[in-house]
């Protein structure tokens, strides 16, 4: 691979944003790539990946250039050397890799590589949290699954195609992609392409949603024509879902605390042709106690660390500190005491995060049932799912009945 001046440039700039103002590597990679008309699909991709592979590996490639936070553009160019050196890429005649100690460079990566914090490039409060909770094997092979590029996967909009007729549209766009097995509405994509831009997704025909968290409105176990509440509905991913499941019978109520995102769920809903839905703004006690005992489902997709979806988010590694955490699992707890009283005598609940800490989890479930408020419902089941074992993001789910 040839590196090419201008790319590396756009690498750099777009590490400085996140590392040293704190913005979100998506976004700002969203920007860069609209730096240069003149770039193809391949130069978007290196600096999108290169970038994301930076990040990733941050703790690593600072400790082997032997640089330290706040990175200045020397820094990050040592950084970039690190990486290069690894990939096997051969470094140009630039000043900025002048005597890049390439022997120095493998040889401190296999030292690093022998200790998990480093191999895996995570903060140590992540590493003794982790270690923890999981244990020892466990951990260590989700961690590493973690640190592996998220494959894109598709979830086909039953309201308006099938899988079959949406895989022969990408198809003649030159996209190939494969079923899943035990995914009814997954296609998975066989290398990266940007989907964004084809006719069949400004028709409406399918959403970008990883294949775990497909499975969270199967669980729920919707049907047509039911009373169904989203309480932490966001952009509406799992809303869509579960308005296709019902064929756009009966009502979907999406709530959230967050307005702005209740609009892009409404932008969403009009290109999937999905109407059974209403939306509410939590901004009180109001909207839950209108819908006390109403509702035949109630999904609580609950706000969490994201340590399961690391693999889409390497720089949420350096956003996350321990004290959110800390916050988030009694938020979760708050969660579930409000918004499980929306669900009617013999209706279900679902309790899920993309997390795969049991203390955000199965322990605030357990948690919950012995409540007073949980006193009224019963365990049903619950799934676990780590990336290591499915190929897919990091989920929970358990799936409660209440019985009066």
């Amino acid at each position: 691979m040839r590196l090419h001046r201008n790319l590396c440039y756009a690498v750099i700039d777009g590490l400085l944003l996140i590392f040293n103002e704190g913005q979100y590597a998506d976004k700002v990679i969203q920007s860069l790539l609209k730096r240069d008309k003149r770039w193809g699909s391949r130069d978007r991709s290196f600096v999108a990946e290169t970038t994301y592979d930076i990040v990733r590996w941050k703790r690593l490639y600072a400790e082997i250039a032997d640089v330290k936070e706040p990175f200045d553009r020397d820094n990050l160019w040592r950084m970039f050397a690190v990486w290069a050196t690894l990939k096997g890429i051969k470094l140009p005649d630039w000043k900025y890799f002048q005597n890049t100690p390439t022997r120095k460079i493998k040889g401190r990566f296999d030292e690093l590589s022998k200790i998990r914090k480093y191999r895996e490039s995570i903060p140590d409060w992540m590493d003794q949290l982790g270690l923890q909770e999981l244990g020892e094997e466990l951990w260590t092979k989700e961690i590493a699954k973690q640190n592996e590029q998220a494959d894109v996967i598709l979830r086909v909009n039953t309201l308006k195609t099938t899988k079959e007729k949406l895989q022969n549209l990408l198809f003649d766009d030159g996209i190939e992609t494969e079923f899943i097995k035990g995914y009814d509405s997954a296609l998975k994509l066989k290398e990266r392409a940007n989907v964004f831009v084809t006719k069949a997704f400004k028709d409406g025909l399918f959403e970008v949603q990883d294949a775990s968290s497909q499975l969270v409105a199967d669980f729920l176990d919707v049907k047509p024509g039911m009373k169904v509440v989203d309480t932490c509905a966001g952009a509406g991913g799992k809303t869509l879902h579960m308005a296709s499941l019902m064929d756009n019978k009966g009502q979907i109520i999406a709530m959230d605390i967050y307005e702005s995102k209740l609009k892009k769920l409404k932008v969403r809903a009009r290109r999937n042709g999905v109407h059974n839905f209403d939306m509410r703004v939590i901004d009180s006690t109001k909207p839950i106690k209108k819908l006390y005992k109403k509702a035949d489902r109630v999904l609580i997709d609950a706000p969490c660390s994201g340590l399961g979806v690391l693999r889409r988010n390497p720089d949420a590694k350096w956003k996350l500190e321990p004290e959110f955490i800390d916050k988030i699992r009694g938020t979760q707890e708050d969660v579930l005491q409000q918004y499980s009283s929306m669900v009617k005598p013999g209706g279900k609940l679902v309790y899920a995060t993309c997390s795969i800490l049991p203390s955000e989890n199965q322990n605030q479930v357990a948690k919950f049932l012995k409540s007073e408020t949980g006193q009224d419902f019963k365990f049903i089941k619950d799934q676990k799912i780590f990336a290591h074992e499915s190929g897919y993001d990091g989920f929970y789910m358990a799936l409660m009945e209440r019985t009066k």
